[in-house]
């Protein structure tokens, strides 16, 4: 499975330098967190999931375990890194967790990022939950995966700030992803 998704050509000072875009699966607590996801999602740095509706989402839970696996196994195909984003309560859930596993176990860039100070609907920010990382280790006796994936929290609380933070960024955090993986 290929890591790029697509190549596009730019001259640069009379060479040609490759332009790889990078396509990635975004997790995150749906009900608390969907606007302030939705606001990274549609920032334009990298090509992401389509977001699912709340109609759909209860279709897909309606299947049980096994057909909310399968729905994320077809959601993370093709994809080379997933993006956690990280709200108050992301941390320890089960689906969060499943998400980072997989991510993980099929060679994917796992990276988090704490969007807590982006507001949402509302125009209100919330408290920064726990490293999700913290939940996972490597391995049956290994470190936390927080000892090796990064968790990005940006240094602002002004929710523009952190929007154009994250935005200037991401680009860059996901190909980090992707090499801490390639070198683990």
């Amino acid at each position: 499975m290929p890591l790029w998704t697509g190549i596009a050509l730019k001259p640069e000072s009379g060479n040609l330098k490759a332009l790889m875009a990078r396509n990635v699966f975004y997790s995150f607590h749906y009900k608390p967190d969907n606007w302030r996801a939705s606001q990274v999602r549609q920032m334009g740095v990298i090509e992401g999931d389509a977001p699912v509706s709340d109609n759909d989402w209860e279709k897909i839970t309606k299947g049980g375990d096994d057909a909310i696996k399968k729905w994320i196994a077809g959601q993370m195909s093709g994809k080379s890194c997933a993006v956690v984003l990280i709200g108050t309560d992301t941390a320890g859930r089960k689906w969060i967790n499943h998400e980072i596993v997989k991510a993980w176990d099929d060679n994917k860039g796992v990276l988090g990022i704490y969007i807590h100070n982006i507001k949402n609907s509302d125009q209100q920010q919330s408290t920064k939950g726990g490293n999700p990382f913290d939940h996972i280790t490597l391995g049956t006796n290994g470190p936390k995966l927080s000892s090796v994936v990064k968790a990005y929290d940006p240094p602002s609380s002004d929710s523009t700030q952190v929007y154009a933070y994250i935005k200037a960024n991401l680009s860059g955090w996901v190909e980090a992803a992707i090499s801490i993986r390639n070198a683990n």
